[in-house]
This record gives C-alpha cells, structure tokens and sequence, in this order.
C-alpha cells in the first residue's frame, strides 16, 4: 500500500464564519494537494472545524442556542465557503465527532498510563478569545500577550490535570536539530527553539467541566482542554487508535499547514511532545504562513474590513463582468502571487484590480484572445500545424520543471513567476513574429506556425496553473477546443511540448477576463459578521456635519426594474430623480423581485463617481438597511415628489 500524502489545515473555530485568513491556509493546502494528484502521487487533504472550548459556549449563549446548536449552524458556512473557492477536500473532521471523541480519550488513558498526565492546582491567566494559558510574567497589564489579540485575560485558580511537557523539552530540541525541515520556515524553527530553551513548564490540559467539551476520561468533573483535544484531530482523522489501512496510509502526516499564532507554544511544541509521549511518529514538516493585513490595517471585524471570500469575488465579478467562478480563481491567484509563503502579506484592493488587469486579462487572457481569433480568421478556427522549432518549447519545458521545484518547496509565488515567464516570453515571439504580417505576406505557414506556438504556450501555462486556478484552467482549455481536463493525464505528458493537436477546432468564446476599468472594489457592503458588537461600538468613525453635507441624498422613484444577465444578486434600476432620470446597479436580487420595486420611492446617493458593473455604468448608489443578512430598501412615502433632497 503507497503512502498517501497527507495534508492538513488547522481546524477553524467556529465562532465566525470563513475568513482571508482562514481561506488563505485552506488554498494553500489545496493547491499542493491537486498538485501532488496531478504528480500521480495519491494526496489526502483534512480540514474541519473546532466545536469544543469556552469561547463557543459563550458565543452560543449570546445567540440563545446550546452549543450544539450553534456549531451545528456554523459548520455548513464553512464546507460552503471552501466549495465556493474551489477547494476540494478529502476529508472534513468535526471535533464533536464521535471518532474524534473516543480517539482524544484514548490518548488520555495512555498518556496517563505512563504516567505523563497528573492533577494539579492550577493558578495563573487564561485567554478565552486564544483559549491559552499565560504565565504571570506574561501578562504585565492584564491583556493577553498575543499581539492579535489583546483582550482582557481571566484570573484562574482550579484543581485541573497537567501534561508532562518539561519532560519532553530535550528529546524535542534534539529532534528539530536532527530534523532541519521539521519546522518551516528557518526563522519560525529559530523562535521555537528559543521558546523551549526558556524552559517549557507541565501544562494545564483539563478545565472544571462546564457542560461542553470533551469528558476526561473517569473524572465527569473536567473537560479536556481545547488545545490538547483539538491538536489530536490529525490523528483522529486517520482512524488511530485502531493503526488500520487508513491509518497506514497516511500517517505521518506530510504537511501541517497553520498561521504564525499557533505554530510555536502549539503545534510546535505541545503537539510533538504528546506524540513523543507516546511513540507515535512525529508529522514530517510543521509550516507556518504568515498573517494578512487589509490596506495597510490588521484584519478586524470591528473594523470591518475581515471580508469573507466570497464578498471579494463577487464584487470582482462585478467590476469586470467575468463568471464569479473565473473570480474566485482569480483570488486563489492573487492569494497565492502577492507575498511568499510564510511572509506577511497585505490585501489590497487596488492591487487584486491591477494583478487581474496586468497579469490576467494582459499577459493571459489576451494573448489568448489574439491567438484565436487569428486561428479563426486564417486557418477556419482550427489548431494550425507548426514547422520548424520554436524557442518557445524550451521556455515552456523550463516552466514546467521551475514550477514543479518551486511546488515541491511550497513556494507558491515563485510557481507562478515561472508560469508567467512562459507568458512573457509567448507575448513577445507572438509579437515579433507577427502572424498577421506572415500571412499578408503569404507566408502562411510560417504564420500558422507562430499561433500553434501561441496557443500552446497558453495550453502548457493553463496545465501549470490548474492546481491554483481549476476553473481558469479547465475554460482555456475549452477554448482551445480540448475535451478533457487539465489534469485528465500525467503531469509530465500534459506539460510536455506538442500536446496541442493540429487541426483541433477551437471554441473562442468570451473573453475570460474582461478588463477592470475601476481602480479598486466597492469592498465592504457584505462583511463578515459582527460578532463583537461593544468592540464595534468603541470604534466608530465620527465625521463632521460638513462632511455629511457633501453626500446629495435624493429621493428616487424606480420606474423600471430588471435583473443583470449572468447574475443572481444584481437589479438593473431606472429612476426618476426629478429633472432627470438615471440607471442604478443595485446588489438586492435575493430580497426584490423587479416587479415589487416598481414605483416604490428610495433614497439615492447621487454624487458617487459613476462606475461599471457587468459593463452596465451605475450613475448612484439606492440605500438600504442591512442586519443580520438582510437587505431592506430605504423607502420615503410616496407623496414626496422624485428629486427631493434628503438632509
């Protein structure tokens, strides 16, 4: 039986809903399964969800709901979201499963066995929103240490059971010096290795039990603490304690992917001393990414600004009239191009705009477009038969195996530089042999010879692009006029140079990428959910009567209503504000049927920068309430004439 290579995220709490953050640990892991599959190596990818701890208790109870009511609302956010951005899991484990429940209480039992568990008083501070334990010195002013977080920390003094940790603090030190690609990258490896040599003291691993949680085992007192049970869904995953078929084949787990904040105390430190302790083999590398700001500011939803995924590609949808599929893998680029794995990175909406314009809708897509339209003009639409050799076969054949170096490294950027560097050079001998020009000359297979090479380089960059943009890559290859997938073959067959059949007839359709001509998005109407509302409160941006002065409210009567082609939230409006009547792109098709806004009078913003929508210009912007996701018109009564300025 071949290994399978087995690849994790962290388990997401699930006290919000999916994030950039958290989307951009799940493409990752994504990305490197679909390619290690289209290598020809069988892959298995685990996410999930952390349903256990404090923090959820008390984010059900503000709901009104038990906890499990309330993860079991929660759960189905997060399977959408990864199946919206095309990610393809293998598995997804819920730790209020019962096969991660009897695999935690095995652990326990055998950790106790041998004598590594032992009760204790435990005195000291406690995180809810990090569901971490601090020491004293830590917490100088009484805020978790934790600069993401911050908040207020809780003063604890209860009788709970320990691990073992300081035991295990030399065998660990000496495995990651014996073991250089453990931990990733080097300078996350080098704070670990600091943070053991200051001493790792016995850990808490049990809290009093508060109705949800993991029962300890023989002790209906306690719960388990939510970092010791959580840490064991990688193994519970596999089917351990029973070292089956599917636990043979995938553990060790090859990559644990996480961010930053749970890489040194946890999983690089508690989760390998738990597998020491019990001779379990140890993951083969621990890789930490880095964190997101947006525009320069920390992700918050007090701010509003930690967007959910969707939100983003809609709205990119929207700018540039592309399918929102084409959308979300044009975030899964951007996500993958804008920083190397492992740095921080900074979402920025003018630059997702500029990466869609320049590298995808320039260097890509409209290579593409140029390509075939000579095939159809030329050559009656078909692939036509190359002569001769073209420099370009060796610059794709460096492509393929720069990406594949680079893949194997899990330096995702640097993958699709190498892609864009076939692009570069496909744009240029396009440019310079000029088909156009050889075929007016009647140098017409001399002509037909520089559109093979075209639309192959384009074939050969989409196969390379597959495991970061499966939808991309599956409609390049429809217009070329391809049956299969990208990755209906071997990776070292599809990428190889004369995959393109002559005389295939192609299917230009569309342009994929319609260019943006805005330069940002109109991010921010549907954010992810405010769950800290006194957080909220305590932030709110305060503007002068004069800045207020400057928005020219109207009254507007809708006189006609129709929904956008190719959309299911876009209403094309047209409105009467008095002295002249305007069109207006309004995102409430899920909430108004056409016919029921038809005569109703609504609020406009007239004096917004009139912008493109699905190449529609929306010349103002209706107001309306949003709560709870619910979007209802801001109605004035029908007596006020059209026009009326609203103060």
């Amino acid at each position: 039986m071949e290994k399978a290579f087995y690849v994790t995220t962290p388990i997401y709490y699930v006290n919000d809903v999916p994030h950039i953050g958290t989307s951009y640990t799940t493409i990752a892991a994504d990305v490197i399964t679909r390619f290690m599959k289209f290598k020809g190596k069988p892959a298995h990818f685990l996410t999930g969800t952390d349903e256990n701890g404090t923090k959820v208790m008390e984010a059900a109870r503000e709901q009104g709901k038990t906890p499990l009511e309330f993860v079991d609302s929660i759960v189905p956010a997060f399977k959408q979201a990864w199946r919206d951005l095309h990610i393809e899991y293998s598995d997804f484990i819920r730790t209020t499963e019962e096969r991660h429940i009897r695999a935690v209480q095995e652990f326990w039992r055998r950790l106790r066995s041998k004598g590594d568990i032992y009760k204790g008083l435990y005195e000291g501070w406690y995180c809810v929103a990090c569901e971490t334990y601090w020491r004293e010195a830590e917490v100088p002013d009484g805020l978790c240490p934790n600069a993401e977080c911050r908040r207020p920390v809780r003063r604890m003094q209860e009788e709970t059971y320990f691990f073992r940790l300081s035991a295990y603090a030399d065998k660990l030190l000496k495995y990651i010096e014996e073991n250089p690609d453990f931990l990733q990258p080097d300078f996350r490896r080098n704070e670990v290795v600091s943070f053991i040599k200051q001493g790792l003291r016995d850990t808490c691993i049990s809290r009093i039990g508060s109705g949800w949680g993991i029962p300890v085992p023989d002790d209906p007192t306690q719960v388990v603490y939510v970092w010791f049970d959580a840490l064991i869904n990688y193994i519970s995953a596999t089917g351990w304690p029973d070292e089956g078929e599917l636990y043979q084949r995938l553990w060790p787990a090859d990559i644990h992917f996480m961010a930053k904040d749970i890489f040194v105390r946890f999983h690089s430190t508690l989760w390998p001393c738990m597998l020491m302790a019990l001779g379990v083999p140890l993951p083969r590398r621990i890789i930490a990414h880095g964190f997101w700001t947006v525009e320069g500011e920390k992700m918050s939803k007090s701010r509003g600004n930690a967007y959910q995924p969707m939100e983003v590609a809609n709205a990119l949808a929207n700018a540039s009239g592309c399918q929102v599929d084409v959308a979300v893998d044009a975030l899964r680029y951007y996500l993958m191009r804008e920083v190397p794995f492992g740095q921080d990175g900074d979402f920025s909406s003018a630059g997702l705009v500029s990466r869609f314009n320049s590298d995808l809708a320039n260097d890509l897509g409209n290579l593409l477009n140029r390509a075939l339209a000579l095939a159809d003009r030329y050559f009656q639409r078909t692939v036509p038969q190359p002569i001769g050799q073209t420099p370009l076969a060796d610059a794709a054949k460096e492509a393929a195996s720069a990406v594949e170096e680079a893949l194997n490294s899990l330096a995702y950027s640097a993958a699709l530089q190498a892609v864009w560097s076939l692009l570069s050079a496909a744009n240029r001998y396009f440019n310079d042999q000029a088909p156009w020009r050889l075929y007016n000359e009647g140098r017409v297979e001399e002509a037909g010879s520089a559109v093979y090479a075209a639309l192959e380089s384009v074939r050969i960059a989409a196969a390379l692009l597959w495991p970061f943009m499966p939808y991309v890559a599956g409609e390049i290859y429809k217009q070329l006029g391809i049956s299969h997938a990208p990755n209906a073959q071997n990776w070292d067959q599809t990428v190889e140079w004369g995959g393109l059949r002559p005389g295939t007839v192609t299917q230009p359709s569309a342009p994929i990428f319609p260019r943006i001509e805005a330069k940002t998005l109109p991010l921010g109407l549907n954010r992810a959910r405010e769950g800290d509302k006194k957080e909220k409160d305590t932030e709110v941006n305060l503007i002068s009567i004069e800045e207020f002065q400057k928005l020219d409210l109207r009254t507007a009567r809708i006189q006609q209503a129709e929904r956008v082609p190719g959309t299911t939230k876009l209403l094309k409006l047209v409105v009467d504000i008095g002295q002249e009547t305007r069109t207006v792109v309004a995102g409430i098709a899920e909430y108004y049927k056409p016919e029921e806004l038809v005569g109703k009078t609504a609020v406009l913003v007239c004096n917004l920068t009139p912008t493109k929508i699905r190449g529609i210009t929306s010349e103002g912007m209706i107001l309306a309430a949003v709560e709870d996701n619910k979007v209802v018109l801001i109605t004035t009564d029908d007596t006020v004439p059209p026009g009326t300025k609203v103060r």
